[in-house]
């Protein structure tokens, strides 16, 4: 059964940093590309980064280009995200979603292009 599951999240302060990471289960995930998103109440699911299986490609949103990063470790079958400089806009519960593309350097901002996702972690920047 293919399981992803994401932790890391928390409650923080403006300005500070979380690192939320998606272990995969039951499958190798090296080879699928994987996608953050985040959505917050009211709101659509909005993509955040994503990194291809090669590793060769890896695309932000315009919103946290600088502050966030995205990478995948072959050896925990984890992919982490870095997010820094966290904003109150920030605020959501983050998922991660995993998927195999025709080409492998491909990734997708898009949550339509993944079908397997994660259960989410809540990220809260507040004062």
């Amino acid at each position: 059964q293919l399981q992803l599951v994401e932790s890391g999240g928390g409650t923080v302060q403006p300005g500070e940093s979380l690192r939320l990471s998606c272990k995969a289960f039951g499958f190798a995930l090296h080879y699928y590309a994987v996608g953050w998103f985040r959505q917050a109440p009211g709101q659509e699911r909005e993509g955040v980064a994503c990194i291809s299986s090669a590793g060769s490609t890896i695309n932000y949103a315009d919103s946290v280009k600088g502050r966030f990063s995205v990478s995948r470790d072959m050896t925990t079958n984890t992919v982490y995200l870095q997010m820094g400089s966290l904003k109150p806009e920030d605020t959501a519960t983050y998922y991660c979603a995993a998927d195999v593309f025709a080409v492998q350097a491909m990734c997708y901002l898009d949550s339509k292009e993944y079908k397997y996702w994660g259960q989410g972690t809540q990220v809260t920047a507040s004062s």
